[in-house]
């Protein structure tokens, strides 16, 4: 199921449900503001995800609606869980679905920082595009 990103926030979403303690996770990070944990169903060899605390469904939500701390926090905590998860060097992709198109499942911002092999192309060419 994707997710429609204008849609309004749902507290029963698998995100909202692990930052109330109600599923566990195996965090690598988290202040105020952001938790960063390892993803239950990785697609390479590291790939933690990072959420806001705060109740955004997507990227336009929260770069709309979020304070200037928890942009701030937010942005920090995806660079500090990558260069303490040694990604820096080796290099690393984030992604952020947002909307239908894109394929977002869970209707909570969430970055997925994904490493540890090489990636290949970002996306996969579609003739029918041409």
């Amino acid at each position: 199921m994707s997710v429609d990103a204008t849609s309004p926030y749902d507290d029963g979403n698998i995100f909202a449900r692990l930052l109330r303690g109600e599923i566990p996770s195996k965090r690598v990070y988290e202040d105020d503001h952001t938790v960063v944990f390892h993803d239950i169903a990785p697609w390479a060899p590291t790939h933690l995800l990072a959420i806001p605390r705060g109740r955004y469904v997507s990227w336009d939500d929260f770069s709309a609606n979020a304070t200037d701390a928890e942009i701030v926090s937010f942005t920090r905590a995806v660079g500090q869980a990558a260069r303490e998860a040694g990604l820096v060097e080796p290099g690393y992709r984030l992604i952020a679905n947002t909307g239908t198109n894109s394929h977002q499942e869970v209707p909570h911002l969430h970055v997925h920082i994904i490493a540890g092999r090489p990636l290949g192309p970002m996306l996969v060419e579609n003739d029918s595009r041409r």
